[in-house]
């Protein structure tokens, strides 16, 4: 079988030597090409070739307009299967894909009884809140913009107050505790924070696959903490999410987005509503299926922009169909 690069046109090709609208043109043919190509491995996939379709599709992410991608994908059945595509090792910003593995850690601190879901931390919301981020506190600031619990504004300050709750709750670090409850037990050695607890960490998508796996089988936190945490928060508000536009409603749930009927979208149109996962301004995102049990990363070192949105989405669709009929 061709490989992905032999059958479609790279972006940015032999840009040096063109003028800035050739290359426009270049890249929105290797734009409508790729696309086209992902639909076919999409369809490829739903007929049932899953095993060496789900190897092609991530391949053709080394056809972003990226300068380094690594891609990866997971099937949780009786025996676990990753695959992934570049380099599968090397450490990567995350941005806000921080959140849903910083949500995780601060659920251990509420398992072990540091913190109570529902207890009101300054200026006034909840735990619950901030990790759904119905906090009502904005983007950077601890201020609040709204009552809590009126509306989803998409909040990385919330999450800084949610680790230092931990942190003084725990008299350790938080990205210390961060370390010993999440990334030690889950083997992702690989994986730091410094910085902002909503945008500060870095790993890798052999790192995030094992993160993945622990979601979809839970064994670090009770099954049930991890159904709550992926279940819809804050009833049926409206919000934002960054990129992409206003919604109503806008799911969400302790750390994780939920897809719902959100269009447009950065995970795939056929991917069903129970979607969960973050997609981060470093041209990040992770997303798990619960009832399909499979799951796909996807790191790059270019931030996200209008060069992600068409690809990501029918990229995810193609991954998913592929995972689907590997399963079977």
């Amino acid at each position: 079988m061709s490989s992905a690069s032999d059958t479609t046109p790279s972006f940015n090709a032999h840009a040096r030597t063109r003028t800035p609208a050739d290359v426009a043109a270049a890249d929105a043919a290797a734009e409508e090409a790729l696309v086209q190509r992902l639909e076919e491995l999409r369809t490829a996939g739903a007929a049932g070739a899953g095993d060496v379709v789900l190897k092609e599709v991530l391949a053709t992410s080394a056809l972003w307009p990226v300068e380094t991608v690594a891609t990866g994908a997971l099937l949780l059945g009786e025996e676990p299967r990753t695959v992934t595509t570049g380099p599968a090792d090397k450490v990567f910003a995350l941005a806000s894909v921080t959140k849903p593995l910083v949500a995780y850690a601060v659920m251990v601190a509420v398992e072990e009884g540091a913190l109570e879901l529902d207890e009101e931390l300054p200026p006034g919301a909840s735990v619950r809140q901030l990790l759904s981020h119905t906090g009502g506190v904005g983007f950077a600031s601890r201020a609040l913009e709204k009552a809590p619990g009126q509306r989803r504004i998409y909040s990385s300050a919330g999450y800084e107050i949610l680790a230092e709750a931990v942190a003084r709750a725990t008299d350790m670090p938080f990205e210390e505790y961060f370390h010993e409850a999440l990334c030690v037990p889950l083997g992702m050695t690989s994986t730091t924070l410094a910085g902002s607890a909503g945008h500060g960490a870095r790993s890798t998508v052999g790192d995030l696959l094992r993160f993945a796996a622990e979601v979809l089988h839970p064994q670090l936190l009770h099954p049930s903490t991890v159904a709550e945490m992926l279940h819809p928060q804050g009833g049926d508000v409206d919000g934002i999410v960054p990129g992409y536009g206003a919604f109503r409603p806008c799911p969400w749930g302790l750390g994780f987005e939920l897809k719902g009927v959100k269009n447009p979208h950065w995970t795939g149109a056929a991917q069903p509503p129970h979607t969960a996962g973050h997609f981060g301004q470093a041209g990040t995102f992770l997303w798990v299926d619960v009832e399909e049990r499979v799951a796909a990363v996807a790191l790059t070192d270019r931030d996200f922009g209008p060069w992600a949105k068409p690809v990501w989405s029918p990229w995810n669709d193609a991954v998913f169909a592929a995972l689907r009929a590997a399963q079977n």
